[in-house]
């Protein structure tokens, strides 16, 4: 435990809330609150920056923990650290709340409010990528939950309170599943059956029994003289677990909230909403459904696996169907969150042609789409936001040459959408590729129907592009308004098209990072997989 780790930590995930807190006690009517908001989200993306320059990329294992007691009487601790699967998702938060914030320069109506709950959310989302307990994970999770309805409800457009409404129900539902799961888990487990090495590595207190150590209900969900989490317990849990964070990814049949919320949605949340939250559900997958619950996961991988092909599918289908911008940019993110399941999914020992080397392709090409699509959704949103701020519509057939109106804007929006759809030498080309590559190694059909889904997306990726920014010079609503791109709007989107084209060309610039993390989670479960193999055989 080192001072300045614990301090790193702490500052990076409650900086938005004293900036919050300072926020609060401002008149409302001050001109300088956005310029404050920017100003903390710029330095919580700075402290981020502090934290990966002191995380040793040569370590696998959780780094930089620390604990401390919070509520002593049920072994509930403030409890934090980071590895290789973090460390991404927080860079990535601080990097989109600090763009969304410059994005959010329009917004007016009650702006203290607005900046003082985009503040708590921050707080809420990098909380969560940080915990170790599993109690404090579902704090901050519920914490990001009452800042996202509001945003949406009072600064969204449209049928903004139904889709603030259907977002918050959605969301506490996979809440309250996740919380039931939660309570399984620390009533059955029993951390003295860990070896006392193992008890002593974690920093697990004496004559602990139950516990909400995420690292030691992982250590008893994978034991292999057998878990106290027994076979029916895991399977409930790992279903109710995998509900409560697929409604997040979102998942078919579990995305009808997300399409009404991006298009209500102001544009700032917009871009966290694609950005950031998306990728809780899969880092709760990641984290927590799968090591604490290897044997459910093992039972239910073709299952998984089929949702998250379908899904894929599903999702650029519909995409197609959209004559709405910002709907068809939203359907796309059901299809790209698609791949990220597939490739954590594909998990079968006895399946044709797996092995835990493809299976590691999967996992680290589910953990870099999450990534890429963080970076070209948020993206997209923005230039969907753009292009409304001008025209006051989203309708895709009253759109049309943009790009001789607006090319710096459209070369701009040239680069996003093409690592959207996945082209070699941007960032979505090479989560793809490690996902269709892991899949096909479980399931040759599924691996086929992935990659050929690309087919899908390159239709309506560049279909949309025809409709908005080529043909004859536009001339629709508003066509006076159609004013060039400020320093502002440049600041937001270059950012993210260098970072698409950075990972695109050297993704050992995150796989580094990440990769040695992932490999250590898939060695751990591919050890249980044949003790799964013989248990999955007797069902």
């Amino acid at each position: 435990m080192n001072d300045i780790d614990i301090w790193l930590i702490t500052i990076m995930v409650f900086l938005p809330t004293a900036g919050a807190l300072l926020l609060a006690l401002m008149p409302a009517r001050s001109e300088h609150i956005k310029q404050v908001s920017l100003l903390i989200t710029a330095l919580t993306f700075v402290v981020t920056i502090l934290v990966a320059g002191r995380f040793d990329l040569s370590n696998s294992e959780m780094q930089m923990v620390f604990r401390f007691p919070w509520i002593k009487s049920f072994n509930i601790e403030y409890y934090m650290g980071i590895d290789g699967i973090s460390l991404p998702l927080v860079i990535l938060t601080s990097f989109l709340s600090m763009l969304s914030m410059l994005a959010s320069w329009k917004i007016t109506p009650n702006i203290k409010g607005y900046c003082i709950l985009f503040l708590l959310l921050e707080t809420g989302m990098l909380g969560v990528f940080v915990s170790l307990d599993f109690f404090l994970f579902y704090v901050f999770w519920e914490v990001m939950l009452l800042p996202m309805y509001f945003l949406i409800g009072i600064w969204g457009g449209g049928r903004r309170e139904y889709s603030a409404l259907k977002f918050f129900l959605y969301t506490l539902l996979g809440s309250v599943l996740i919380l039931v799961a939660m309570l399984m888990f620390f009533y059955a487990s029993d951390a003295t059956l860990l070896e006392p090495e193992t008890i002593a590595k974690l920093g697990i207190p004496e004559n602990v029994k139950h516990t909400f150590d995420i690292l030691a209900l992982q250590q008893l969900g994978q034991l292999e003289s057998g878990s106290p989490f027994g076979s029916n317990l895991q399977l409930i849990a790992f279903v109710l677990l995998f509900i409560g964070f697929a409604i997040k990814v979102p998942v078919f049949p579990f995305h009808t909230w997300l399409p009404d919320a991006h298009v209500d949605a102001p544009t700032p949340i917009s871009m966290i909403l694609a950005g950031v939250l998306l990728k809780m559900g899969g880092y709760g997958i990641i984290r927590i459904a799968y090591p604490i619950c290897p044997e459910g996961a093992y039972y239910f991988a073709a299952p998984l696996a089929l949702l998250g092909v379908w899904s894929i599918l599903y999702g650029a289908f519909a995409a197609m169907a959209q004559t709405d911008f910002k709907r068809l940019v939203a359907y796309s993110s059901v299809s790209h969150m698609g791949y990220v399941l597939l490739g954590i999914a594909a998990w079968g020992a006895t399946a044709d042609g797996w092995t835990p080397e493809t299976w590691k392709m999967g996992m680290n090409g589910a953990m870099f789409q999450m990534i890429a699509h963080g970076i070209s959704s948020a993206g997209m949103f923005f230039i969907v936001g753009v292009a409304y701020d001008r025209v006051h519509h989203r309708d895709l057939n009253q759109f049309g040459g943009l790009a001789a109106r607006l090319p710096v804007y459209s070369g701009l929006a040239f680069g996003i959408f093409f690592a959207g759809l996945g082209l070699p030498g941007l960032c979505g080309f090479i989560g793809e590729v490690f996902v269709v590559l892991g899949a096909y190694g479980y399931s040759k059909l599924f691996g086929i129907l992935a990659a050929a889904a690309v087919i899908l997306t390159a239709g309506y990726i560049l279909w949309t592009i025809q409709r908005v920014f080529l043909g004859a010079e536009y001339r629709g609503p508003h066509e006076d308004n159609l004013y060039p791109l400020e320093v502002r709007e440049i600041a937001c989107a270059v950012p993210l098209l260098i970072l698409a084209v950075v990972l695109g060309v050297y993704p050992d610039a995150l796989l580094m990072y990440m990769q040695p993390s992932v490999d250590l989670l898939v060695d751990n479960l591919a050890e249980f997989s044949e003790r799964a193999t013989q248990l999955v055989a007797e069902k």
